[in-house]
């Protein structure tokens, strides 16, 4: 049975999915859940080159940082209001961010997806599901998105 549940999510579909799994859980075991997510260093961009020369890196990273607040106030908004909710925006990486919160809430369970914004990013930058796997002593529900192309014979 698990009590407090941490999920953490990103606007992906994958993010999406470990959302709706998450609020299942919450309900069927009367568990509260904390929604996190967190808005990348801006260095990242420059290793993956997302970020050119000219750009005011201040104002990426304020816009960068309205975008992932907006996810965060969108996957608060989706909680149903018999599941109790808190939420934590993070800074820096997010496989370090989410183990440091659970240890620091205690959480019994982490929700995430398999894979989150940025293929590309994952691939040089590492895979924050598989960090958190190995990091942490808590279960750890990875979901994968559900498959929205059609099949094709």
């Amino acid at each position: 049975m698990f009590h407090n549940i941490l999920v953490a999510t990103d606007g992906s579909a994958h993010g999406q999915r470990a959302l709706t799994e998450a609020i299942e859980l919450a309900q069927s075991y009367r568990a509260q859940i904390t929604i996190v997510t967190s808005v990348p260093d801006p260095s990242a961009w420059l290793i993956t080159g997302g970020a050119y020369g000219g750009v005011d890196q201040n104002a990426l990273l304020e816009d960068t940082e309205r975008e992932y607040r907006k996810i965060l106030e969108d996957a608060v908004a989706a909680v149903p209001k018999d599941v109790s909710v808190t939420s934590r925006l993070m800074h820096g990486r997010p496989g370090e961010g989410i183990v440091e919160e659970r240890e620091e809430g205690r959480h019994d369970l982490v929700v995430m997806g398999s894979r989150g914004r940025g293929n590309v990013r994952s691939l040089l930058l590492g895979s924050v599901s598989h960090y958190v796997l190995n990091q942490t002593p808590a279960a750890v529900l990875i979901v994968h998105a559900e498959d929205e192309s059609p099949a094709t014979d």
